[in-house]
């Protein structure tokens, strides 16, 4: 491709790299039963039954109507109070993995470009989920289009869904901004055709420029499935340097004195201040949101996020 002639091989990524995105799939888990219910996951993704099932859940006082093959005699025994055990069953979990591909993922300070980290994302969600047992399909969005993998339980559909996201990454040397808001409508509305209840939806983004109608679209689609946003940023979008610099794009420039603190303060609390407000928005319907960087290394941060500790 022409583009890797003009720019830096990390600005953008292979098929071979994200397929590599495989062995950091251990460092996290999205069933949510298998997560604290404070945690970051701890959502929908179990029922609970009266008969046999697959995992023990707890002990309870035995409800007309359970089981009594499940009755706890032990504990009967002991309590003088009859006792069922309750088991969960895991259910079916097909996912969809949203991710942005559009012209403001197409940022990087240092090491690699959102547009990248989203793609590592994407494919390590997308093999966890295999290895789940779990259909899994995708969606990227882009500024010259949406590309739509259905779910499926093979991992041939996983590299036909990485291949998408390896096209759009590299058309981002060349792409035009499109309108943002138009084209999240339209994958929100594309989004809501495909999953219909019990789904996993992963939504990569940067979150930057979110109206309230697509805000809309996310809860409703959270209303009977599990949500959960990543957002994905540059720490420059935060904290700006100590010096004076131009920044800009291909349309404007602007120059900006870090020296002062009062600007680097406002720039900060703005991001966190943002941030803050949409993750508490997302709370209110009970869809999680955390944020990954560019810079520190994937599976870290995974890790940090998840509290999952390698055996």
């Amino acid at each position: 491709m022409t583009s890797s002639k003009t720019y830096p091989s990390q600005v953008f990524t292979s098929l071979k790299e994200l397929l590599g995105m495989e062995r950091i799939s251990q460092f996290f888990s999205l069933i949510a039963r298998k997560q604290k219910v404070k945690s970051i996951l701890g959502g929908r993704h179990q029922s609970k039954l009266r008969g046999r099932g697959l995992d023990f859940e707890e002990v309870r006082h035995y409800v007309k109507g359970d089981d009594i093959r499940n009755i706890d005699w032990k504990i009967t025994a002991r309590t003088k109070e009859t006792h069922t055990r309750v088991f969960s069953e895991e259910k079916e979990k097909p996912a969809l993995i949203v991710v942005d591909q559009s012209k403001s993922m197409f940022f990087g300070s240092q090491i690699r470009t959102k547009s990248v980290v989203a793609a590592e994302l994407a494919a390590a969600t997308a093999f966890k989920v295999l290895k789940q047992g779990d259909r899994v399909g995708g969606v990227v969005f882009a500024d010259n289009g949406i590309d739509i993998i259905q779910p499926k339980r093979d991992r041939r559909n996983i590299l036909r869904f990485l291949e998408k996201v390896v096209n759009r990454n590299h058309e981002l040397a060349d792409s035009n901004p499109a309108n943002i808001d138009y084209s999240l409508k339209e994958v929100a509305m594309k989004t809501r055709n495909i999953v219909t209840h019990d789904y996993l939806v992963v939504l990569i983004s940067d979150f930057q420029r979110y109206s309230p109608e697509v805000t809309r679209f996310i809860s409703q689609i959270a209303q009977h499935n599990d949500v959960v946003l990543i957002k994905v940023y540059d720490p420059l979008e935060r904290d700006i340097p100590k010096t004076k610099f131009v920044a800009g794009d291909q349309d404007t420039q602007v120059s900006v004195d870090g020296k002062s603190k009062k600007i680097r303060d406002n720039f900060q609390s703005g991001f966190d201040s943002d941030y803050q407000a949409f993750q508490a928005q997302m709370k209110k319907h009970r869809i999680p949101l955390f944020s990954i960087n560019t810079v520190e290394p994937l599976e870290e941060q995974l890790k940090e996020v998840f509290k999952v500790r390698k055996r």
